[in-house]
């Protein structure tokens, strides 16, 4: 079976992370969000995958390759333009990147599953597809429901009792929310789509796509399934994964590293005295990192690789990323620190600590000069 991987988008809910890397390329516990979706795809025999790029194209490219390593065959649909000699980057929305695809190769031949590439989901690709086929529409939408106060982050969906969608709203008020019936950006098409779907110019699945199908009477049906299911759409969607995965909310979601004491991993080559530092779990350290003694980690907190921690440092309830250097004395509370920006969990900048980035890791070395070719 075929699938796609949305991946075009510029994150900008995520910045300022996503000026480093693309949204989908944002480690959780060290494994970028998609490796995870490319993983599913494999498990259920979706082995051809297009994944359209654009904003940082390069970093994703390079890293999965062609998708041998995982048991897929990979292809990326580039969206950008060249202007005065130079790439630069275009993204044509969900739909309009399908669409891309299909009028350069005709690859959606057969029923396709679209994903967004910024989540992580244990969901039974097999069964949702046996659905859709089932209820014999040209689209199926995968739905969850939330709470009320959460609809707004999300499209809303009503559907009829034989499941057939009769309302689409793309993020309302929640006020105005007719469910709390929510897309989760799983989708399962058949190639009759495209016919829904204009040339040549920026369309979205869910805000324009949908509504349509809804007007003209579509058969499109939702299908809400169990499933777990990790939205990383913004700076506080990074650390309340992360979160949840370390307080073991979410069963099934593999913790690196090798578990030394209750709910406390430790990577390879990492010096730490667990007799004389203070780690309070739930904590996971890196591989390669070196931690004084004198330093306290109180959990939930992770601490990604080649990271040091300096004398008398305190790091709380805080999301480290690899290659950080945090200086002697520095707080490290309710704090994310990704390479040269440091972010609250309110949102905020970090005024006042003592860390540098120190880019060690090869990876980060070449993304670096991918970036300046």
């Amino acid at each position: 079976m075929k699938g796609m991987i949305l991946a075009a988008g510029k994150g900008t809910r995520v910045r300022p992370i996503t000026q480093s890397i693309p949204k989908p390329m944002i480690p959780i516990l060290g494994k970028p969000v998609m490796e995870s979706m490319i993983e599913l795809f494999a498990q259920h025999n979706v082995s051809k995958i297009v994944i359209n790029t654009s904003h940082l194209a390069e970093v994703i490219e390079g890293y999965f390759g062609d998708g041998h390593h995982f048991g897929v065959q990979l292809s990326y649909s580039y969206e950008g333009e060249l202007l005065n000699g130079e790439y630069v980057s275009k993204a044509l929305g969900s739909a309009g990147g399908m669409k891309k695809i299909q009028e350069f190769s005709g690859f959606f031949d057969e029923t396709f599953v679209v994903v967004c590439g910024d989540a992580w989901i244990d969901l039974d690709l097999t069964d949702a597809v046996q659905q859709h086929k089932k209820l014999g529409g040209i689209a199926t939408i995968i739905t969850k429901n939330v709470l009320p106060d959460e609809v707004e982050k999300y499209g809303v969906v009503v559907a009829d009792s034989r499941g057939q969608v009769t309302s689409f709203q793309e993020k309302p008020a929640k006020e105005e929310a007719l469910s709390t019936q929510i897309n989760t950006g799983i989708y399962i098409f058949e190639p009759a789509i495209f016919d829904y779907i204009p040339q040549d110019q920026e369309y979205d699945i869910g805000s324009e796509l949908f509504p349509k199908l809804v007007e003209q009477h579509v058969p499109f049906y939702a299908v809400d399934l169990k499933f777990q299911w990790l939205d990383v759409g913004n700076i506080h969607d990074i650390w309340g994964v992360t979160k949840d995965i370390l307080d073991g909310k979410v069963p099934g979601y593999r913790i690196p590293g090798t578990q030394v004491r209750a709910g406390i991993w430790l990577g390879i080559n990492t010096v730490v005295d667990l007799d004389k530092c203070n780690i309070q779990p739930p904590a996971v350290i890196g591989s390669g990192c070196k931690i004084d003694d004198s330093a306290n980690i109180v959990g939930p907190a992770l601490i990604g690789a080649n990271c040091v921690l300096d004398a008398n440092c305190h790091v709380e309830a805080s999301l480290i990323f690899d290659n950080i250097h945090v200086g002697e004395n520095t707080q490290v509370n309710q704090q994310t620190i990704f390479g040269n920006y440091c972010i609250g969990h309110d949102g905020k900048p970090c005024e006042g600590m003592q860390w540098r980035h120190m880019r060690s890791n090869p990876k980060d070395r070449v993304s670096d000069a991918l970036k300046s070719i």
